[in-house]
């Protein structure tokens, strides 16, 4: 029995199990197949597994006539680069739009449409550079972020009201959030910094992404090795910079299967999608500005402890822009995040329930591998301008502040305890108990953000 005499139900079935190309050729056989393999139901299912298409549009989200256009559309636009590496790209920002249109709309406003070849040819003739293959990619389907978009208020203490989809964090007055650049402000700003730093340019090295806010944090490609840096304290005078990405996982070799070639850009925007969908990192609000909190939500890198019903959630992060590398010495900056709420059955002190507690007292152990390099005990807890006692209650938003600790080797720990009052401190209901904080780490990780 051949092709021609099955009907079009089981043909149509049989055309759904294979590759678009070898439905290409089948369909030059004879009109009746060049009919069956033009049913748009068919492209459709094609597009969404390929490209998690929902509708028929361009990598540009323009609309098409049928999801057999879009197909063919993508693979035209794209007929210089190995699909399954499109494929992956188009999987990676997928991730993260998604996390952004369900949590973060404003921050997805300022992505950009993809850039054109015409643009990024431009970017690598002006630098001298050529970018590696899956940033190519990235940036023909989004060109950074609309910088114009970006709402930046650097006159509130909250994490920062800049849209920046990588995010960031503060303490005190180090406020930071990340974005990632379009390739004008590329162009622009890695001549500016590569006019100061000449080693830059003769490495090879791209700014691809920024904080937004008045406090400095840079990140680099190397489209020499793929890698992605960022900048420490010493950039300027040294020439220090932290690698983002676990260098074994880095791969630019274009004899490879085309998934499987991979720099620490699309490495770095993989695992942050990931991160981003796995709620291990979250959108924080501080009355209108919103913003990508990069301290870790999850264990092992968050603790948690209860203690008479006052739960106290702890993480850490390093701060690359203010840690030092030369030899000599050597010292890494963390900072770290204490969230404080009450339980909803309040403050249990001996079998009674209080309906709220203060925070009179802190202690803190700061240790450098497994050493304690700082015992601290002070009054209430440090805030942007001054000390805070907070008052937890029942339902009561979560009170966070940030602080900091500087190490002299990359991994650490803190653990410590909070004195608290039942009731409050002018009119004390009761004796003052201690409720524990879990360690937690400060380390240096392999991804850094």
């Amino acid at each position: 029995m051949d092709l021609e005499s099955v009907g079009d139900l089981a043909f149509h079935m049989i055309l759904e199990n294979l590759k678009p190309e070898d439905i290409a050729s089948i369909s030059c056989v004879s009109n009746r197949f060049r009919s069956v393999t033009s049913d748009d139901s068919l492209w459709s299912k094609i597009c969404f597994h390929e490209l998690s298409l929902t509708q028929p549009i361009d990598h540009r989200g323009n609309p098409l006539p049928s999801f057999k256009e879009a197909y063919r559309t993508w693979r035209e636009d794209f007929v210089m680069y190995p699909w399954s590496l499109v494929k992956r790209v188009k999987r990676c920002w997928d991730n993260i739009e998604t996390w952004l249109v369900n949590n973060f709309p404003e921050a997805k406003e300022t992505l950009c449409e993809g850039a054109s070849e015409a643009e990024i040819q431009e970017l690598e003739d002006v630098l001298n550079v050529k970018l590696p293959l899956p940033t190519r990619i990235l940036y023909r389907l989004h060109n950074g972020q609309e910088i114009e978009k970006l709402d930046v208020d650097t006159s509130t203490d909250a994490f920062g009201t800049s849209l920046g989809i990588i995010g960031g964090y503060s303490f005190y007055d180090h406020l930071v959030n990340v974005y990632l650049l379009p390739i004008s402000h590329i162009i622009e700003e890695t001549q500016q910094i590569t006019n100061n730093l000449g080693f830059l340019r003769r490495s090879k090295y791209v700014l691809v992404a920024a904080s937004s806010t008045y406090s400095e944090k840079l990140f680099f490609l190397n489209c020499t090795n793929g890698q992605l840096y960022v900048g420490t304290k010493e950039l300027i005078t040294n020439r220090d910079m932290m690698p983002c990405v676990p260098r074994n996982l880095i791969s630019l070799d274009r004899e490879l299967d085309g998934e499987k070639i991979q720099d620490a850009m699309l490495l770095w925007l993989e695992e942050h999608g990931r991160r981003l969908q796995r709620g291990s990192i979250k959108l924080i609000e501080e009355g209108k500005a919103k913003s990508i909190n990069l301290f870790p939500e999850e264990p092992p890198l968050c603790s948690t402890a209860v203690t008479n019903g006052v739960q106290v959630r702890a993480s850490a992060l390093v701060i690359p822009e203010l840690t030092d590398l030369q030899e000599g010495r050597e010292k890494y900056l963390f900072s770290y995040s204490i969230r404080l709420s009450l339980q909803p059955q309040g403050c249990m002190i001996n079998g009674i329930s209080h309906r709220s507690c203060q925070l009179y007292w802190r202690h803190w152990l700061i240790h450098a591998n497994d050493v304690v390099v700082s015992d601290v005990d002070g009054e209430a807890v440090i805030g942007m301008m001054s000390l805070q006692y907070p008052l937890l209650r029942p339902g009561d938003k979560e009170f966070a502040y940030q602080s900091c600790a500087a190490l002299p080797t990359s991994s650490g720990s803190v653990e410590g305890s909070f004195t608290f009052v039942p009731g409050r401190l002018v009119e004390p209901k009761g004796d003052p108990f201690i409720a524990t904080v879990a360690r937690f780490p400060l380390e240096r990780p392999d991804y850094i953000f």
